[in-house]
């Protein structure tokens, strides 16, 4: 099994997959995750309302998916969101 890590908002902080607990996404487009060793400890995976619009309302279960597809593979691998030309998805690289 590998390694799936997620980046927060800014990039800087990254969470390992196997940590969250929940995920919970609000009307404005803010993601968060809510981690397992941390009571009621969350951490901000993607900013709402920003000016390159919300992402789509199923957001975090694509996240969901993109993680339980990812720790079949081999290698550590980041998952991180991507806007572009309009469209929001969730991209992997291996670290």
């Amino acid at each position: 099994m590998s390694e799936v890590w997620i980046s927060a908002t800014d990039g800087c902080d990254l969470i390992r997959a196997e940590a969250i607990v929940m995920l919970r996404m609000d009307g404005t487009g803010r993601l968060t995750a809510q981690l397992r060793d941390q009571a009621k400890v969350n951490v901000t995976l993607l900013e709402g309302s920003s000016g390159t619009g919300h992402p789509p309302a199923d957001f975090h279960r694509r996240l969901i998916r993109t993680m339980a597809e990812l720790a079949d593979s081999s290698g550590t691998q980041l998952i991180r969101a991507q806007h572009q030309n309009d469209e929001w998805r969730w991209v992997s690289e291996p670290l």
